[in-house]
């Protein structure tokens, strides 16, 4: 048994033995690791320094806040219940399964006109649309119908279900309006919606491109940010009441450059009744229906040229002459070509269309035309484009 003794005792021992070494060789790399470690001071080894804690400054009360910044705070509570925000849908086929799905195609703004549901906003924000869907200031989503539009002044009106309780915009004057007198506009820029921004009054009586090609007279520019969205919210005086609708920006990138403008709620006014009365703005017409100004240029001529003229209009009672195609030999014979109206010359179907804007249906105007090289007047009474 001593033997069997001896070499268990042995081994006991060797095992403490290498207990001992592993141990201490943990020691050797902790004071190693020790040594190399960096201080909070920036210099190597030492011991760390004790934690510190760290106390959050006191918060300071917030002085009382300026008439100025009350006023528009109570503004954009007041009027920012008259805004909506606006998406609209197109139609689009899918190419497998040939099932038609609606797809969103754009978004807006506009405001709520009455308590009837009508909702005012631009036409270039509809246009095109399959549906159009309102989201009211309490967030709940309607589906809206076209009611009325206007190209010509990039004006649409829409209606809701008016199941709701509404708040309708206050309308105000763009008639008297000072250049650096502040304006807010409230509306969806990149489909952020309920936003203010703030600004003044940059210039007054611009002109900017309708949607129809033809200027829109005595737009406000504003340096308030209007980004793509805010289309066709309002633009509000200081007193909250409505002077006109974004309509457009004068950007190189897309985004807000300080240059915006607002269609005068002056033409809001005078044009939204008629677009829920009748879907158009009442205007005087000659029904006629003239070729693009291109052509007119190219056979060397000013004026706006006869293409089409309606059965029973006014051009077809003073027997104005349409253009076309002789069946024997297939020549083309343009029609008469309109250089005048009451004296002042017609250089273009624009000129035209903006000279038939001062007068009413029932309204007589001598028209200076051009017949075969020949120029010659007619007198014409003007009707009423409601009833064409």
């Amino acid at each position: 048994m001593r033997p069997f003794v001896t070499l268990g005792v042995l081994a006991l021992i060797a095992v403490v033995l290498a207990y001992v070494r592993l141990a201490m060789r943990v020691d050797t790399l902790e004071a190693e690791l020790a040594g190399r470690r960096p201080s909070l001071s920036g210099s190597v080894g030492g011991p760390l320094p004790k934690t510190k804690i760290v106390v959050a400054p006191p918060v300071i009360p917030r002085a009382e806040l300026s008439d100025l910044e009350k006023s528009n705070i109570a503004l954009f509570s007041s009027r920012s219940k008259s805004v909506v925000h606006i998406t609209t849908v197109t139609l689009q086929q899918d190419l497998f399964q040939r099932n038609t799905l609606e797809v969103p195609q754009g978004m807006g703004s506009g405001f709520i006109w009455d308590t009837q549901g009508h909702i005012v906003t631009n036409y270039h924000v509809i246009r095109d649309a399959h549906a159009a869907r309102v989201t009211l200031p309490d967030h709940t989503v309607r589906e809206a119908k076209l009611v009325g539009k206007s190209a010509r002044n990039d004006i649409a009106v829409l209606r809701i279900d008016a199941n709701v309780e509404l708040s309708p915009i206050v309308v105000g004057s763009s008639n008297d309006l000072s250049v650096g007198q502040q304006v807010f506009a409230i509306g969806s820029p990149f489909g952020l919606d309920t936003t203010l921004s703030t600004g003044i009054i940059s210039g007054l009586g611009r002109e900017i491109e309708g949607q129809l090609g033809l200027p829109i007279h005595g737009a406000i520019q504003t340096d308030a940010a209007i980004n793509p969205g805010n289309s066709g919210g309002p633009l509000l005086d200081s007193s909250g009441r409505l002077i006109g609708m974004n309509t457009s920006i004068l950007s190189p990138s897309g985004a807000s450059a300080g240059v915006g403008f607002a269609v005068p709620v002056e033409t809001i006014a005078r044009a939204v009744p008629e677009l829920i009365e009748y879907g158009r703005e009442v205007r005087p017409t000659l029904g006629v229906q003239f070729a693009a100004d291109s052509i007119t240029r190219h056979f060397g001529m000013k004026g706006a040229l006869v293409l089409e003229v309606a059965p029973e209009s006014p051009a077809a009672k003073a027997g104005l002459h349409p253009t076309r195609r002789e069946i024997a030999t297939g020549r083309i014979v343009l029609g008469d070509v309109i250089a005048s109206l009451d004296k002042k010359p017609i250089e273009s179907t624009a000129d035209l269309y903006l000279a038939l804007e001062t007068y009413k249906a029932g309204d007589h105007v001598q028209l200076g035309i051009f017949r075969e090289g020949k120029l010659s007047e007619v007198e014409i009474e003007l009707a009423s484009n409601v009833n064409q």
